[in-house]
Formats: structure tokens, C-alpha cells, sequence
């Protein structure tokens, strides 16, 4: 189903366990000392800092509208990207700085008038994602495999 003028379809970043794990990781070293000995103050600071990671990341959003796909993390755009200039999408677990909040990614490459060749970004309703970029760009070629592995349990993906 093709997006008529001025409707907009919102896709969820979806938000990796392992990302949550590995913040945990290096939290979790400087909460033990912390606790051991009551300091507050610390414990109150390290709390703040996960508390306001898990917000940014549960805020990203991408939405389809005009033939452009905006990201978004709450109410603050992060940039968009026309659908006309995507050449092709590919999987990928690039762990660069990205608007996504998993490791499992979509890589957009982006063909003229970009800065840069591709962006990261990791929908939840990834084939529908991908449906809907097809319907407004039939030239995009896919390559993203959708099929479950051994990093694939109870659909939680790393």
C-alpha cells in the first residue's frame, strides 16, 4: 500500500539486548564500589546517566512521509533522507554511532547530494520498513535476509 500525499507511517528503532547489556557492563563496575561504601551521590548520578541512555534510545523514531524518511529521537530531528536517493539496503551489525538502538542494522547507501554513502538505522517492522521504501522507490535493491539464526532467541536479536 502506497502512502498517499501528507500521510505519515512511524517505524520504532528496535533496541538491542546486548547494547542494553553491554551499557549495564560498564555501569555496573562503578555502582559496586559505590555501593559497598554508601555513596549516594554516585549511586544517584549512575542511575540518572542509564536511566536518561534508555530514554534517548526508547525516543528514536523513523518516519515515512513525502517521499523522505525523517529521523527522529523524541521531539528532536536528527535529519532525513530523501527515498529517491536510496540506492540500495543491506544488513548489517556496524556497531558506528547511528540512529539505532540495535546492532542489527539496516545499511541505506545513498547515492548523490549526501554527505555521507550510508546510514544505520534498525526499524522494528523491518520487512514492512522495507516494503514501504520499495513501494515509493521500486529501483532499491534489497539485500536483507529474513530468516532466523543462532543470535535469533524468543525474536531477541543482539
Amino acid at each position: 500500500m502506497k502512502l498517499k500525499e501528507g500521510m505519515k507511517k512511524v517505524y520504532r528503532s528496535r533496541i538491542s539486548v546486548l547494547l542494553v547489556g553491554f551499557i549495564l557492563g560498564v555501569l555496573i563496575p562503578a555502582v559496586i564500589p559505590m555501593v559497598k561504601h554508601s555513596i549516594t551521590p554516585g549511586l544517584v548520578t549512575i542511575g540518572g546517566v542509564f536511566v536518561f541512555i534508555m530514554f534517548l534510545l526508547s525516543g528514536i523514531r523513523y518516519i515515512i512521509s513525502d517521499n523522505k524518511i525523517y529521523i527522529k529521537v523524541w521531539m528532536f530531528s536528527c535529519g532525513s533522507i530523501e527515498i529517491s536517493n536510496i540506492s540500495s539496503v543491506k544488513r548489517s551489525y556496524n556497531p558506528l554511532s547511528s540512529p539505532a538502538a540495535s546492532l542489527k542494522r539496516l545499511r541505506i547507501y545513498l547515492i548523490g547530494g549526501s554527505v555521507f554513502s550510508y546510514i544505520l538505522i534498525s526499524p522494528v517492522r523491518e520487512q514492512e520498513f522495507i516494503q514501504e521504501l520499495k513501494s515509493l522507490n521500486p529501483n532499491i535493491v534489497i539485500n536483507v535476509p529474513d530468516k532466523k539464526g543462532l543470535w535469533r532467541i524468543q525474536d531477541w536479536d543482539i
